[in-house]
């Protein structure tokens, strides 16, 4: 299906669904979201679809889950954005500082399965996605190299300047520093473990602490590096580009990060906004979040196909088998991490 045959048949589910028409007054909706393929999903399947049926504009801002909070704390008596869209993490501080409004009641949200609710009805979350091992299986197969199965792989020299991590910064990297203090006998509370396995063990082997999705693509299509720490779906969308990349569900287990959703809190709060965050939820948007960006739906009617269904975190028992972040704990925490992660790690 064509990107405009499906904004039409998105907006047409949409209203049936929803039971509302467009805008009165039609509006600039700003919303700060993810870059690389989520950006690109964003503006060739799910925006053209809200503005045909609303007659609003939205204008995508991409960046990094702390860039979006730090843009919502710089600009608190006057945010820019309408909408939010982050890791559970940071939405989680971005609640906690008063910078998302209420979300209304909506029928849509009745489908929506309870790990889509978030406290204090300011956020929702989006979709789920794994974060664990991805590898180059032709490089892999070339080398001779058995597929990996651990995070302590990532440990071997052998992949000495061939390994690629998020940093902490991002909730792939912090999870992977929460993955290692667990398996050394700590965790949230007590992150020494982790930190001194990623700096003596680890980190020798990265090439790069890379948070950008596009560089990080980059490294592995051109060879630097063969292994790293990312996101089921991130990994899902390098892959349908042709690239022979693959993801690992780690024996020691893989963390749950969920992509979360907020109208921004404003003086005068424009109604778009609430249809765009409204909008998200359709089995419709649910189902080519799922297919583009392999985010579990939170839509308890979403019926993917088997193949999709393989790609992603699926329902609410296979969504329960992945470990989640305590972040009352970790956001208490991160700024004095990042700190001393940039002391010792990415030094």
């Amino acid at each position: 299906m064509t990107a405009s045959r499906l904004a039409l048949s998105l907006a047409a589910a949409f209203a049936a669904t929803a039971g509302i028409a467009g805008i009165a007054h039609a509006e600039d909706i700003y919303v700060g979201g993810y870059g690389g393929s989520t950006e690109t999903a964003f503006k060739q399947k799910i925006i053209p679809a809200y503005e045909k049926l609303t007659g609003n504009k939205v204008i995508y801002v991409p960046g990094n889950s702390t860039d979006t909070l730090a843009k919502l704390q710089a600009e608190k008596n006057n945010p820019q954005y309408d909408v939010a869209l982050m890791d559970d993490g940071p939405m989680e501080q971005a609640v906690q500082f008063g910078f998302c409004g209420d979300i209304e009641a909506a029928p849509v949200y009745n489908d929506l399965y309870p790990m889509a609710k978030t406290a204090g009805n300011k956020s929702l979350n989006l979709g789920v996605i794994a974060t664990g091992l991805f590898y180059n299986e032709e490089a892999f197969k070339k080398a001779g190299w058995a597929a990996p199965s651990s995070w302590n792989d990532l440990k071997d020299k052998k992949f000495k300047s061939k390994t690629v991590i998020p940093p902490i910064n991002n909730g792939y990297g912090l999870q992977t520093l929460l993955m290692f203090a667990e398996m050394n006998g700590g965790g949230a509370n007590n992150i020494d473990p982790g930190f001194q396995a990623l700096i003596k063990e680890v980190g020798p082997n990265v090439l790069a602490w890379e948070p950008s999705p596009g560089k990080m693509t980059e490294l592995f299509q051109n060879g630097d590096a063969v292994i790293g720490v990312w996101g089921s779906g991130r990994v899902k969308a390098l892959a349908d580009t042709g690239f022979p990349v693959k993801f690992v569900y780690p024996k020691e287990g893989a963390f749950a990060l969920f992509t979360s959703v907020c109208p921004v809190a404003k003086k005068q709060p424009k109604a778009g906004a609430q249809k765009f965050v409204q909008f998200l939820y359709t089995p419709e948007a649910q189902t080519a979040l799922a297919e583009t960006q392999a985010w579990g739906p939170m839509n308890s009617k979403v019926k993917l196909d088997e193949k999709v269904a393989k790609q992603v975190p699926y329902g609410p028992e296979q969504i329960a088998q992945l470990k989640t972040v305590d972040y009352k704990i970790v956001n208490v925490k991160r700024s004095e991490w990042t700190n001393r992660w940039n002391r010792t790690v990415e030094r």
